[in-house]
């Protein structure tokens, strides 16, 4: 398996400069597919900008680990993916992947108490000895419940004990979240469901999808989701664009040089 990525065929979704550098970080594999998720490494780096290079991500992390979903990674090339929880405790903040109508990841900040717990899609079953279940999550987790839940439900997990705290039924009038096919990051309220397709209505249209694309989520982070301007550039992406800018010009950015946040250099 390859363990280097080039930055031309790396995922659309990540928002990246593609002719900067020749490569960039590979996530390890885990439960989430590569399109749906960034490395640890460039999450710190490149999106929260904690760090100015690889290098010093790495020694940040083994003195003192990120919690992703509760908890401690010291892997930079560990795949941080869609809805994950990153606790970064030096900084005492809290940080979730998401997407913008135009399907690119992004990565915003969420309240304490929202760290606090994870929603997740069950995308299949299995029934264990003694008439058990478990379900399998979107991102890999596996969770043993007596609760009955369908294929296609959503649940939210408490952090980071795993456990069910409540069960969110795909039926119409639930508050569902594109995450594939052309609409992936619009929100909207379902509608109807057939066999393979749904209807959902967002911004007063009715729009057709596929069934497997919607994610049921709850009514507060849909209101949150809508109240997003997507059609900005994503922060860090505006950054390297004026940085770019300044360094053609042959002038420096010295607004940023005693404000720039570090990982390793940030008290507790």
């Amino acid at each position: 398996m390859k363990n280097h990525l080039k930055r031309i065929p790396a995922p659309k979704s990540w928002v990246i400069d593609r002719k900067e550098r020749t490569f960039t970080v590979r996530p390890k594999p885990s439960g989430h597919v590569i399109e749906n998720g960034l490395p640890l490494g460039m999450i710190i780096r490149d999106e929260l900008s904690l760090t100015s290079t690889m290098s010093e991500v790495k020694k940040s992390l083994t003195s003192s680990p990120v919690l992703v979903d509760g908890f401690p990674r010291k892997d930079y090339r560990f795949h941080v993916g869609l809805f994950d929880v990153i606790t970064i405790p030096k900084v005492n903040k809290s940080y979730t992947i998401t997407f913008d109508t135009k399907g690119r990841i992004i990565v915003e900040e969420i309240s304490k108490s929202d760290s606090a717990q994870k929603v997740c899609k069950v995308i299949g079953k299995t029934v264990l000895p003694k008439g058990k279940m478990q379900y399998h999550m979107h991102d890999g987790k596996n969770i043993i419940s007596e609760q009955k839940i369908s294929i296609g439900d959503s649940v939210i997990l408490n952090l980071p004990s795993l456990e069910i705290k409540e069960v969110l039924e795909l039926k119409p009038g639930a508050y569902v979240y594109l995450i594939q096919g052309k609409y992936r990051g619009s929100s909207g309220v379902l509608k109807e469901l057939r066999q393979k397709q749904a209807v959902y209505s967002a911004d007063g249209k009715d729009l057709e999808t596929a069934r497997d694309y919607l994610f049921v989520v709850p009514a507060k982070m849909m209101a949150k989701e809508q109240k997003k301007d997507h059609t900005k550039e994503p922060g860090h992406a505006k950054e390297q664009n004026k940085e770019q800018k300044q360094q053609k010009s042959g002038k420096k950015n010295t607004s940023d040089n005693g404000s720039e946040k570090s990982l390793e250099n940030t008290s507790e």
